[in-house]
């Protein structure tokens, strides 16, 4: 699927993306190329396990449609990331021994966002829909796969691995700069339930009162855009 969404984002590049100029009506068209590097918070927002949002890694690819006389842009873009996160397990089953499980996600989101100027070329707010492929809840460290996910009796930590993969989110955020370097704020929340496979999984659930599994991700970032 990685492969499939990098053949699409190429296609897409070579299309709209080189640098051009185009006439409509009274407005010069320019579009443009981006790259842009952040470092993520992820966190998963639930009410089945008790978590922490670690530090992760992102890089992507905009395409924007710039109109200089109309009060916005827009892009389409794809970003990768390695994101992080901790659920709160213990190491054997009667353990009273709380420790971390470190995981890690990868995504692949693509973005179709609205920038509306507040100050042309230096200050937008960024809004917009994406659509998200991930993999499986990774473990960082093997020696944890048999740890238990605290709240549940008998859930081990490579029981709730398998997540679903594809998800719908929304961002919203700011960028600021010079016009062809700037500074980004988003926020991205996940509207899909990010925990929704697990409920086919026939996984035991005791011990907590919660029977079914519900989660919204949530991902901040920030970073820097360069623009072409």
């Amino acid at each position: 699927m990685k492969q499939k969404l990098h053949y699409l984002f190429v296609v897409l590049s070579i299309t709209f993306v080189t640098k051009s100029f185009s006439q409509k009506g009274n407005y010069h068209i320019t579009n443009g190329i981006s790259v842009n590097g952040a470092i993520t918070k992820y966190n998963i927002l639930t009410d089945n396990f008790e978590t922490e949002q670690v530090t992760g890694y992102l890089g992507g690819f905009l395409a924007t449609v710039d109109i200089p006389n109309r009060w916005y842009n827009v892009s389409f873009g794809m970003q990768l990331s390695e994101n992080h996160i901790n659920i709160l397990g213990r190491p054997t089953f009667i353990s009273s021994e709380d420790a971390f499980i470190e995981y890690k996600l990868f995504t692949a989101q693509v973005a179709l966002l609205g920038h509306i100027k507040i100050i042309e070329k230096y200050f937008t707010i960024d809004v917009g829909p994406m659509l998200q492929y991930n993999g499986k809840l990774e473990l960082k460290n093997k020696s944890q796969e048999a740890y238990y996910i605290n709240n549940y009796n008998n859930l081990s930590a490579s029981d709730i691995t398998d997540i679903s993969k594809f998800n719908i989110n929304g961002a919203i955020g700011a960028s600021a700069g010079l016009g062809f370097i700037n500074l980004k704020v988003q926020y991205i929340y996940g509207f899909t339930n990010i925990l929704k496979k697990l409920n086919t999984k026939n996984l035991d659930t005791s011990g907590n009162s919660e029977k079914s599994f519900k989660g919204n991700q949530s991902m901040l970032v920030l970073g820097a855009v360069i623009s072409f």
